[in-house]
């Protein structure tokens, strides 16, 4: 039997397999005995769920196990982004939210994303809670059910639609006249997942013409992983490429909580680069003012975007909810992360790829340029940037090793002599120039994720093979 062990945006698995109506079961009655021991019970949970396969039959099935339990549950209507939920806890003050969701995982997964009162991802004390509870009771009948029209009928469980609320809440958040005099045509890709009808809907409020593609409900993502990263993009951007009047390519995955950038002639933007021209513009031509967070893994470029204008850059842990905790109580413009994670300051807690999408748009519109050429102004007023990530898969005798290895990282790398050592999250080098690399072993595969920043692409290229070496010798 598969225990039940939550990462840093819930418990996945595979359907069928471990991630099974019993398993739901258990994991919900030990969310409701969770929210018992805290006084957050009474409250009630919000329920939902992204497009993908018996997403509606997991959430009736939680509603039956918290009504039987005592405790209060609203079942969102259709299949609903993950940053929807976040806002409709937040506006109802629920207890809690339980999301049905395996964001840009492949089709035969499905997940639980828990998320407390303040609307960001459960952070671990709040998980380990669940996961002691729920691995304690697998395999006993631990859970009074109750059919779903008798706790309808005993006000345990009823039906919302969360979105009007939340487009309206976006309407005052983005500058859709500004988008509208644009006058510039969009594609927007929602890539088949909960996301359809949000970005797209509202660009057209503005007046733009917007054209979208993989709008239609499909639990198999059309046999493609809903991660909208440029291996996973290739429609959009042969689309964009075609079309000489598209100026920006806009892509949202499964649950819509992550973002995919395509620039008008057809180049994928690195979430890296999207979030340091989202703080400049943020900066620079709405006068906000603060700093911003990224995790470990992400680019300096936003820590020399903060410095040009006299601010300050939070590093925190890999997983939003570390994020999160900022972007609640108010202490920074905009938060992000290198796997397409964004939010900012007086919007959720949680990673929001509409509300992304939405701002670049603004962006594009206000300044009037494509994305590279507000890449190469801010290069010219910060310096220059360039990243690389690669998953190296170990070896039985390697993944052994690997973590002795990591405890004793090279004072030096590439010719390079390391400044500082980082251990956040895995085992950062900093080196004095200010380039670095970071190893970060993956918890559920032998796997290494070596991440590197420079100044060049052939620095860049140097790094990296030399981070591999180190790793692979």
């Amino acid at each position: 039997m598969h225990s039940i062990k939550f990462g840093t945006s819930g418990w996945r698995g595979i359907l069928a397999e471990d991630f099974t109506l019993e398993n739901v079961r258990v994991v919900t009655q030990a969310i409701a005995d969770h929210l018992k021991s805290i006084g957050e019970a009474e409250k009630g949970v919000l329920i939902g769920h992204d497009s993908r396969f018996f997403g509606e039959r997991f959430a009736r099935e939680t509603a039956r196990i918290l009504a039987g339990a005592g405790v209060p549950a609203l079942l969102c209507k259709d299949d609903t982004p993950t940053p929807v939920i976040a806002f409709e806890l937040l506006r109802r003050g629920s207890g809690g939210a339980i999301n049905f969701t395996a964001s840009h995982n492949p089709y035969e997964y499905n997940g639980i994303k828990f998320s407390p009162s303040w609307g960001g991802p459960a952070l671990p004390e709040t998980t380990a809670d669940i996961e002691q509870r729920a691995n304690a009771m697998l395999g006993e009948v631990c859970y009074r059910d109750m059919p779903l029209d008798q706790a309808v009928h005993a006000g345990l469980v009823g039906e919302i639609d969360p979105k009007p609320d939340y487009l309206e809440d976006l309407r005052g958040k983005v500058d859709l006249e500004a988008i509208g005099r644009s006058g510039m045509t969009v594609i927007v890709d929602p890539m088949f997942g909960a996301g359809r009808d949000y970005v797209d809907s509202l660009l057209v409020e503005a007046g733009l013409l917007v054209q979208t593609i993989n709008a239609q409900r499909d639990p198999y993502f059309g046999g493609v992983s809903p991660d909208p990263s440029g291996s996973h993009l290739g429609d959009l951007i042969a689309r964009v490429k075609r079309d000489d009047q598209v100026l920006l390519g806009l892509a949202t995955d499964g649950d819509a909580d992550r973002y995919g950038i395509i620039d008008a002639d057809g180049t994928f933007i690195e979430p890296n680069y999207v979030l340091a021209l989202l703080y400049d513009y943020l900066l620079r031509r709405r006068g906000e003012k603060g700093d911003a967070a990224r995790s470990v893994a992400t680019s300096h470029f936003l820590d020399a975007v903060a410095a040009h204008h006299g601010f300050a850059v939070r590093e925190t842990p890999v997983g939003f909810k570390y994020i999160g905790e900022f972007i609640r109580d108010g202490e920074i413009v905009i938060g992000g992360e290198e796997s397409a994670g964004l939010s900012m300051r007086g919007h959720v807690p949680d990673k929001d790829g509409v509300l992304a999408c939405l701002l670049v748009a603004e962006m594009v519109a206000v300044e009037g340029k494509s994305i590279r050429e507000l890449i190469v102004d801010l290069y010219a007023r910060v310096g220059e940037y360039h990243t690389a990530r690669q998953n190296l898969r170990l070896s039985s005798e390697l993944a052994a090793s690997v973590g002795d290895k990591l405890a004793a990282p090279p004072e030096q790398l590439a010719g390079k002599k390391v400044g500082q050592v980082i251990t956040t999250d895995g085992v950062k080098l900093v080196f004095e120039d200010g380039t670095w690399v970071l190893f970060r072993k993956s918890g559920t595969e032998p796997v290494v994720r070596v991440y590197a920043e420079a100044r060049n692409s052939q620095e860049l290229k140097q790094l990296t093979d030399a981070a591999v070496e180190f790793i692979n010798k």
